[in-house]
């Protein structure tokens, strides 16, 4: 295998990592659910896939979803932060790391700001390049 088919073979695992978490993430009515590719600025994964939720319960319904989802396909979550207080819950699977915030806390981080230089992905767009 080149190095190209492996580099191709790693952006299509990651594209279906993402779209999983993303079917978790609606299935258990995440809001404004926004995914950013990172590949091109960070070593720290593709993508970032950042969500809502609206209460401590829902937030971590979205991240045991999200786990539940991805494990079933194979994805192991590698580490999680901040379920306990759920008010900023990270789940870090290697090649994408899913966000999860209660309204304020993702007001107040910003992360969308703040990977300004990555690329905003349209969700239907990334679906259909799966």
């Amino acid at each position: 295998m080149t190095e190209n088919q492996r580099e191709e073979e790693g952006r299509e695992r990651s594209r279906e990592m993402a779209c999983i978490a993303m079917e978790a993430l609606e299935n258990r009515k995440a809001e404004e659910i926004r995914v950013i590719d990172i590949s091109h600025v960070s070593v720290l994964a593709d993508y970032f896939i950042i969500a809502n939720g609206t209460n401590t319960s829902q937030i971590q319904a979205l991240a045991d979803g999200v786990q539940e989802f991805l494990g079933r396909s194979g994805y192991l979550c590698r580490q999680v932060e901040g379920y306990d207080s759920a008010s900023w819950v990270l789940l870090d699977f290697g090649d994408i790391i899913v966000h999860i915030f209660d309204g304020e806390n993702r007001l107040l981080y910003d992360l969308e700001r703040i990977w300004g230089d990555g690329i905003r992905i349209d969700p239907e767009s990334l679906r259909r390049s799966s």
